[in-house]
This record gives structure tokens, C-alpha cells and sequence, in this order.
């Protein structure tokens, strides 16, 4: 209903489930309860809501924590707890320890006045099967009742009708449970027509074209001069994060070789900030995440890159430095990136040396385990010991002599004894 008749749809048939869920938890209603919950669930599974909200509702009853709470949230996390660590894995972190901080709470007061031991036993049972079921979830071991391969069949159904186009995103159960109704979008009348109103539309508008307007001229300053380099400029610097930018950059359904124009601008746009900006590592890490092409489309343009050097401006190289380091340091890229780069060992060109000393500099900051895992990608690998050598004599003369407090000695013999870990053992 919500593909035919629009996105308002479903949100008026979430403010209903979150209005009825609330009428039940205060009639105590146990079976009703976990039946809307279960919706609710199922909406979350077929994309009809966003994870968001469900770890809203979770957040509200990890505050309270009674015995009907408690029966909630199991019912919930059997549900779709696994969906939702995929969806969110940090979100699900705090939940975590949310609950884990009312649980210690409790455990700390006495017995509540008027509960029995009888009651407060089975309260504590269920209270710890539901901590098991977490812990689960939590180190990704998968229920056995949530097996979603009978879901298959519906979900199929829904890509049909496109209903990734009205997933609802940005609602809080607190929203839809407004009394004053406050924000409440989806209700007709809620915005009044009162001129004062209308002025404040037609303002926000004409902001909004402002500011589309400046990122057109960004655009062509930075030389994005196709098309397609500006659509996906535009993406990049107008997006809330990069989930948001992420998600758009999908929707543009690029054809054939003009994928490759994202990832090339994203490093473009990340070599003309004035400070390196991790946002641009991050995008472009889910981007080769996603899809392998991605990878080689920013392998080749680093390369592209590396050509450069020698008549590439200071900052710039500083950010392509610390660019390399965090694809090698989330695992996007191998150290077999820098085999392109002749003569590593023994580089004399100032501009060249700034470069990479900055790039493993930067590397070497990282964890140990980080630092072990990025040099034992390319331990045991004939075809690499050139590199290998050269890598160890670059890093001894040019970084580790020119080390200033801090302290990348240390990291250094990790890496050594990484190149030499010819088994593979990551930490």
C-alpha cells in the first residue's frame, strides 16, 4: 500500500502500532504485546522501517526493565536481532551496554516491595536468558529460530513493488507518540497554510537553492567537467554522512566504465581539502566494500597518483599519504599497492621521500594488531620480497631515523616480524 499510495502510509500505520503498543504495556497484556512487537519485527525484516527505530523502542525498554520489558525485548532480539547487529553493529554496541548498565542496577537494589521471590526468581531467569540471547547476537552467533530463508519468497515480492523507495528513516518512537503531534509529517493539516508559514517554506527553499547553486560553482572550480563528475560531486559534499553519500552514489546507477568516475572523485576531493578528512576514506572503503570494481578503480587511481609526485603540491601528496594509509589499514588496499613504486629503497627525490615517509608514519600509528595484519599480507610472498626489502630499508632510514617522540620503534619490529610471519597469522 505504501509503494501505491505513498510513504505517509506507513508512517500513519506506525504512529497506530506505536499507539496500540503502548495501550497494551499499560493494560499489561502480554500476548497482545508480543503479536504487535512481532509486527513491528517484520516490518523491519521486509525494509518497510528502518533499524533505527526498532533500537528506539529497544532503548526505551532497556530503561525500564520490567518483567513485561524483559519478555519485549527477548521477543524482539529472537526476532530480528541479527538483522539489526547487521543493519548497525555500534548501535548495537550501546544497546548492549545499556541494557547491561539497568541490569547491574538492578541487581543492586533488594527485592521491590510486593514481589515475591517466586516472581523476583522468575524475573531473574528471564532476565539472564535474555542477557544469553544478547551475548549471542553480539558475537554474531546466530539463533536457531531465526533462519530467514522462508522470507525469501516475500522479499522478492516487495523488490517487485520497490519498496526500498519508501523505506521510512529519521522516526523515534517518541515521535510517534507525540500528544501534541509535533513534527508529525505524515498527518494531513499538520502543516497549517498561515502566511508566516509560507514565508518560512519559501525561505528554506530559496536556502536550498543557495546552496546548490554554490555546489555547482565548487564543482567546475574543482574541474569536475562532465556530467556525471558533477552529480556525483555533489553527492559527496551535500550528503549527511557517508551512509547518506553512500546510498545516493548507488541510486545514480552509473553504466558500464562511468562507475569509476566515483572513486576518482572522491580521491580528488580528498587531495583538495586543506586537512585530511577521514570521511573521504571511509566512503570510498564501503564503495570497494560493496563492489570489487571499486577496488581496482582506486588501486589504478592511486597509481595514476604515485606518477605525480614529483610535481604534486605538499598538501595534496599529504593527503593521498594519509588517504593510502587508511585504505591499508582497514584492509582495502595491500601494501602490494606500493610493488608500482620503483626504487623504494633507494629514493632520493625530496617530494617522494615526504611522501611515503608521511604514508608510514601514519601506518605505524596504527594498533599493533593493525600494524601486524597490513605487513603479514604480504609475508611469504616470493614475488614480493623486492618490495619487502625495500619497504624494511625506507622505513629504517627515512622514517624510523626521523622519528621525533613518537616512538615508532616499536611498531617497526611488529612489522618486521610481520613480513617474516610466512604462515599468515593475522592477530
Amino acid at each position: 500500500m505504501a509503494s501505491l499510495v505513498g510513504i505517509d502510509f506507513s508512517a500513519k500505520i506506525l504512529a497506530s502500532l506505536a499507539k496500540l503498543f503502548e495501550d497494551e504495556y499499560s493494560k499489561e497484556d502480554g500476548l497482545s504485546l508480543r503479536n504487535l512487537t512481532l509486527l513491528l519485527c517484520y516490518l523491519c525484516i521486509f525494509d518497510v522501517i528502518s533499524s533505527d527505530l526498532v533500537y528506539d523502542l529497544l532503548s526505551v525498554l532497556s530503561k525500564r526493565l520490567t518483567e513485561l520489558d524483559v519478555s519485549t525485548v527477548l521477543t524482539i532480539l529472537q526476532c530480528c536481532g541479527m538483522k539489526l547487529r547487521g543493519d548497525d553493529p555500534s548501535a548495537m554496541k550501546d544497546f548492549v551496554l545499556s541494557i547491561q548498565n539497568s541490569v547491574n542496577q538492578l541487581k543492586l537494589k533488594a527485592h521491590p516491595a510486593g514481589q515475591d521471590n517466586g516472581q523476583a526468581e522468575m524475573h531473574s531467569k528471564r532476565m539472564e536468558f535474555m542477557l544469553e540471547t544478547i551475548c549471542d547476537i553480539k558475537n554474531n552467533k546466530k539463533r536457531p529460530k531465526e533462519d530467514p530463508a522462508h522470507h525469501t519468497r516475500i522479499k522478492k515480492w516487495l523488490q517487485k513493488l520497490k519498496a526500498e523507495d519508501v523505506l521510512l528513516r529519521g522516526l523515534t518512537w517518541n515521535k510517534l507518540l507525540d500528544p501534541d503531534k509535533k513534527g508529525q509529517w505524515w498527518l494531513s493539516g499538520d502543516v497549517s497554510s498561515t502566511v508566516g508559514n509560507i514565508e518560512e517554506v519559501a525561505a528554506v527553499i530559496s536556502k536550498e537553492v543557495v546552496e546548490a547553486q554554490k555546489l555547482v560553482q565548487l564543482a567546475a572550480a574543482q574541474r569536475m567537467n562532465t556530467d556525471i563528475r558533477r552529480a556525483i560531486f555533489c553527492i559527496i559534499m551535500s550528503a549527511e554522512d557517508y551512509v547518506d553519500a553512500f546510498e545516493k552514489l548507488l541510486r545514480l546507477d552509473l553504466s558500464g566504465k562511468q562507475d569509476r568516475e566515483i572513486i576518482r572523485v572522491i580521491v580528488d576531493c580528498c587531495l583538495q581539502e586543506k586537512m585530511f578528512n577521514k570521511y573521504y576514506a571511509v566512503l570510498a572503503s564501503k564503495l570497494c566494500s560493496h563492489d570489487k570494481n571499486h577496488k581496482f578503480s582506486l588501486q589504478y587511481c592511486i597509481w595514476d597518483h604515485f606518477k605525480e609526485l614529483d610535481n604534486m603540491e605538499l598538501n595534496r601528496s599529504m593527503n593521498l599519504a594519509k588517504l593510502v594509509a587508511e585504505m591499508l589499514a582497514n584492509f582495502t588496499l595491500s601494501l602490494a599497492t606500493l610493488k608500482v613504486v620503483k626504487n623504494l629503497a633507494v629514493e632520493v627525490i625530496p617530494k617522494r621521500t615526504i611522501h611515503f615517509r608521511m604514508l608510514f608514519e601514519t601506518l605505524l600509528q596504527k594498533d599493533d594488531a593493525v600494524v601486524w595484519n597490513v605487513f603479514t599480507r604480504i609475508a611469504g610472498l616470493p614475488e614480493l620480497e623486492i618490495l619487502r626489502d625495500g619497504l624494511v630499508l625506507f622505513i629504517k632510514q627515512h622514517v624510523i631515523a626521523k622519528d621525533t617522540g613518537k616512538d615508532l620503534a616499536s611498531k617497526f619490529k611488529i612489522a618486521k616480524k610481520a613480513l617474516d610471519n610466512t604462515a599468515g597469522v593475522l592477530m
